[in-house]
């Protein structure tokens, strides 16, 4: 290993520590991911002292199109020869463009689009129009959920410990089972505005709904004149093996957020797209709802070649085929560690592993890391690992996942005594 890097390295962490979180850097070295990351490219990383890994976080599926894509890189070089943010009060051809082209591709009859930065923004936006459009308050959210970390969203979290510190909180939000559609029945009064959604949720554990959840959610929203907000974040942009995650089950929602992988890991935008009546809202207050560099020209440009890439590469159809090559392999991981792992929850490259006990999440994560591969086990239960690799990884990067999976598993079943270590 070269000296020189290595002391970088130690530097970097030093600084981290020191000027933004030590929380952070020592929990990342527990977990055997003290990583700087350098060099980028397809499904890998690179740490500066040189060691490559294949990424399964990427930061929640913001990578879909693959680290450091040079087409869209290039598309970014390009715009900035001639343009920069723009200034945001202004009309924008790239903004229009971009805009259009997410009605294009989202389902049924989405048409118009608020932009942001963030997750957390596009989903405090769908809350905030859902409030001013329906003139009610209450927005209905689930267990587990995470919609971010922002002032509206944040309400919207269903795991305590993120917000718990910051209360009172803004009133009005009301928690239910997710997966239980009659309890948002249940729980529907006359003043609900929304209710907020992640068709398959992420952060919670890849929980992934009975097939009738979602239409019954919709009927039950028609019915009584509430808002269907679907958070896209994590699950869009051909993540699931389609497009949007919601096409599985057919549901168009009212309101529709995503982020994350639209900026092809490239630049940050959001987006919060609606259907064309709940722009009635908008036409007495214009300037109600605005992000300075939301929608930046640069930040466009960048969605829309995002969005081509993936069409053009059919990464839709990619991932769906990516993801059954991890399930036969998962499948025989389940049958050869039956005390390490207890199931797999998984649609295309949106991929869970429930392990038997919390202390597995933890120990797998390390020897995967120490193996090349970049996989955490979730925040709300350790004993869930998500995997979502970017949605250009190869069959061969695939197999090289899932040997390093068993090789881990081997060596906890080792460690423990337990299981298949042979």
């Amino acid at each position: 290993m070269n000296e020189d890097l290595e002391k970088i390295k130690k530097q970097a962490l030093a600084d981290f520590a020191e000027y933004l979180s030590p929380m952070k850097t020592r929990t990342m070295k527990s977990a055997g991911l003290d990583i700087i990351e350098d060099k980028r490219e397809g499904a890998s990383v690179w740490d500066i002292t040189g060691k490559k890994y294949i990424d399964c976080q990427t930061g929640s599926g913001i990578m879909n199109v693959g680290r450091h894509n040079k087409e869209i890189a290039d598309a970014l070089k390009k715009a900035l020869d001639t343009y920069d943010i723009g200034v945001f009060l202004l009309c924008s051809k790239q903004k229009a463009d971009l805009a259009k082209k997410l009605e294009e591709i989202t389902p049924g009859d989405l048409k118009c689009t608020i932009f942001g930065t963030g997750g957390g923004e596009a989903n405090d936006a769908a809350i905030k129009i859902a409030r001013g459009y329906t003139m009610k308050k209450e927005i209905i959210y689930t267990e587990k959920a995470y919609h971010g970390h922002t002032g509206f969203a944040l309400s919207a979290i269903g795991r305590d410990a993120y917000k718990e510190p910051f209360e009172p909180l803004m009133p009005g939000f009301k928690m239910v089972p997710f997966g239980d559609a009659d309890a948002i029945r249940k729980t529907i009064t006359k003043d609900t505005a929304a209710v907020i959604l992640e068709p398959i949720q992420g952060e919670g554990g890849i929980n992934i709904p009975p097939d009738s959840y979602l239409p019954e959610v919709r009927k039950i929203c028609t019915e009584n004149d509430v808002l269907l907000i679907l958070d896209e974040i994590q699950t869009g942009f051909a993540r699931t093996g389609k497009m949007f995650a919601s096409e599985h089950w057919g549901v168009v929602p009212d309101i529709m957020t995503v982020a994350k992988s639209l900026g092809g890991g490239i630049y940050p935008i959001s987006a919060t797209i609606f259907k064309e009546e709940i722009m009635d809202f908008f036409i007495p207050h214009p300037f109600i709802h605005l992000s300075t560099f939301g929608g930046s020209d640069l930040g466009c440009i960048v969605g829309l070649a995002t969005i081509e890439y993936i069409q053009k590469h059919n990464l839709a159809d990619h991932a769906a085929k990516m993801g059954e090559r991890f399930r036969k392999g998962f499948d025989r991981l389940v049958k050869d560690f039956p005390d390490l792992l207890l199931e797999v929850r998984q649609k295309g490259l949106m991929m869970g592993l429930q392990y038997t006990n919390q202390s597995i999440g933890p120990r797998l994560t390390k020897k995967l890391a120490e193996r090349g591969v970049i996989a955490v086990y979730t925040g709300n239960d350790p004993s869930i690992c998500r995997f979502m690799p970017p949605l250009v990884i190869t069959p061969e990067e695939v197999d090289f996942v899932l040997n390093a999976l068993e090789d881990s598993m081997k060596a906890i079943s080792k460690e423990s005594g337990i299981g298949k270590n042979d």
